[in-house]
């Protein structure tokens, strides 16, 4: 369910304009789900997804200790890619719907550390 969501996330990210860098990638911080680029500012994205509400929405498994780890995990990234590191943020896109679903659910929450 996953990799489908990120799927989701990358295509709608796409559609918004923003031009994806990379996805998957591991620091030693932990991993980042997506890194894309967003009128030159470099965006960290964690995809979450739910097939449903009713285990709770997808965007409430983003806490504050993960959000603690993506910050690191995008400071790792961004010391061997300087030109962003004064230019970058942390967005949530939320993914709900069945595992290949033509109208999934998205929400996209800009800035979200």
């Amino acid at each position: 369910m996953g990799k489908w969501g990120e799927d989701c996330a990358f295509t709608f990210l796409e559609s918004k304009g923003f031009t994806m860098m990379a996805r998957n990638v591991r620091t030693p911080a932990g991993e980042i789900d997506l890194i894309a680029l967003d009128n030159g500012c470099a965006v960290f994205v964690e995809v979450k997804t739910r097939s449903h509400h009713q285990a709770g929405y997808p965007e409430e498994a983003v806490t504050e200790e993960k959000l603690e780890h993506m910050i690191d995990s995008a400071e790792h990234w961004l010391q061997d890619h300087t030109e962003y590191e004064n230019n970058w943020r942390l967005d949530v896109v939320a993914v709900t719907g069945e595992i290949n679903t033509q109208n999934p659910q998205i929400e996209w929450f800009e800035n979200a550390a």
